[in-house]
């Protein structure tokens, strides 16, 4: 499940985005229950795109943001109080490590859900049902 990072330049203090990417990886699996998955873990990836306030706007503006997005599959982030939690988590994650100096207002989370099918583990494409069957042995 890729977590994209995308924050404009100084939100974060410099080297904090191995950190955040740490925190909020280990919020999902904890508010999933999959703290410690073999298999889930080490698919969990990341990357961090780090912009310019030049290219990042509010309302057509240029402001400083961060956005905390997800691609999973159907079956994740599927109960209101996953959702609320971990967006909660992630809101928070970000705001300690700017030392409370991001705006909570100013960090947005999301998730997108894939086509059935669409996963791919260890090369091979997987349905839900088969993602669901690999996590639940790890």
């Amino acid at each position: 499940m890729p977590l994209t990072l995308t924050l404009t330049e100084g939100v974060l203090p410099e080297d904090a985005e191995q950190q955040a990417v740490s925190k909020i990886t280990d919020a999902m699996l904890k508010w999933h229950g999959l703290s410690g998955n073999k298999v889930m873990t080490p698919n969990v990836t990341a990357q961090v795109n780090i912009l310019s306030e030049k290219a990042t706007f509010s309302g057509g503006k240029p402001f400083a943001g961060a956005w905390v997005e997800w691609k999973t599959p159907s079956f994740a982030f599927n109960t209101r109080e996953i959702q609320t939690g971990f967006f909660k988590d992630a809101t928070d994650i970000i705001h300690e490590l700017s030392g409370g100096k991001q705006p909570r207002d100013h960090i947005y989370v999301n998730v997108v859900h894939t086509v059935d099918g669409a996963w791919n583990l260890d090369g091979q494409a997987m349905t839900n049902e088969q993602l669901g069957d690999a996590i639940s042995r790890g």
